[in-house]
């Protein structure tokens, strides 16, 4: 492959990665606050696919068809702030209604509630939209831009500044505002958060909210790039971004980040290694080079075979693990 191709295809790993960081952000943020795997957190990332595409019908916006008097950037704005308000508020609910009553009990109940909770939000999504693919209305133009030799679609542009831009906002928020030091208090020692005045309900309620509105945020700009989604694309995309979170190390937002942004590279990188079984494969005293049909077909066993050797040398991750063990 040419140096242009392979500049191209990092910009669509960046792309790709921004996506899984957003995702990755929920879960490393819940996990810091209470210390609980978030397994339904993907599932709120197909949800917000689907409201994204239930809010650009409403406003007469389909696959087919876009008649709607409101300029892109409005129809942009209201789809992604509505599926973030949706997705934020239904992680407040789960939280209220799935992990509080648990929050004292032994750490298998709460898991338990969060797979259960995953399961029925994948039946609510087959129950709204059905088995099948459903199509993401493209209504972003298809732009290009080029630089230098390599040449950048505007999507991936969108999806990239959108991402980090949220990212940015994010840790600002986290480092430099009151509710953040309380999210920051809570994460490290909730009995003393409380004894100095923190209502740490409040602050654990503010953290799913957050959590799941970046999900939602995911869920539109990840149909922009894609064009559609299905009921179970939670579960397949939650589990990569799981793996972000937990390769950046878990409890660590700039680790989260960084674990999403590295995935997806891999994953693009990974369409470099060459199909064992073609003509023109590299060979190696007389062996074929590569896999068999390419390492596209390879890239989840690829990305989870790194992350393994990364947690058998440095089990906490990338940038360490900010939850403390409580004892």
């Amino acid at each position: 492959m040419s140096v242009q191709l392979l500049f191209q295809i990092l910009v669509v790993g960046l792309a790709t990665g921004a996506i899984y960081a957003l995702i990755a952000l929920g879960y490393t943020m819940v996990y810091g606050i209470i210390e609980l795997i978030n397994f339904a957190h993907g599932d709120i990332f197909m949800i917000g696919t689907l409201v994204s595409i239930a809010i650009l019908g409403l406003l007469g916006i389909s696959r087919d068809s876009h008649p709607t008097g409101l300029t892109l950037v409005s129809v942009m704005l209201i789809a992604c702030l509505g599926s973030i308000l949706v997705c934020a508020v239904l992680g407040v609910v789960i939280e209220r209604v799935a992990y509080r009553p648990l929050r004292n009990s032994p750490r298998l109940a709460p898991l338990i509630s969060a797979i259960g909770v995953s399961l029925i939000l994948e039946d609510l999504g087959k129950l709204w939209k059905g088995v099948s693919y459903i199509s993401f209305p493209q209504i972003f133009p298809q732009i290009t831009l080029n630089v230098g030799l390599v040449t950048i679609s505007g999507v991936n542009i969108l999806v990239i500044v959108v991402s980090f831009s949220l990212m940015i906002a994010l840790q600002l928020m986290v480092s430099r505002t009151s509710t953040g030091r309380a999210m920051r208090a809570v994460a490290q020692d909730r009995e003393a958060a409380a004894l100095m005045g923190v209502n740490v309900d409040r602050i654990i309620a503010i953290t799913f909210f957050i959590g799941a509105g970046l999900a939602g945020a995911a869920g539109f700009i990840y149909g922009l790039q894609y064009g559609s989604t299905i009921f179970y694309i939670g579960f397949q995309i939650g589990l990569i971004a799981f793996t972000a979170a937990v390769f950046g190390g878990i409890g660590n937002l700039v680790g989260a980040m960084l674990g999403g942004v590295l995935i997806g590279l891999i994953e693009a990188l990974a369409s470099f290694i060459p199909d064992a079984y073609a003509s023109d494969a590299p060979t190696l005293f007389g062996l074929p080079l590569g896999l068999p049909h390419g390492g596209a077909a390879w890239h989840e066993a690829i990305i989870f075979a790194i992350l393994i050797l990364i947690l058998v040398f440095r089990p906490s991750g990338l940038l360490g693990q900010q939850a403390p063990e409580k004892v």
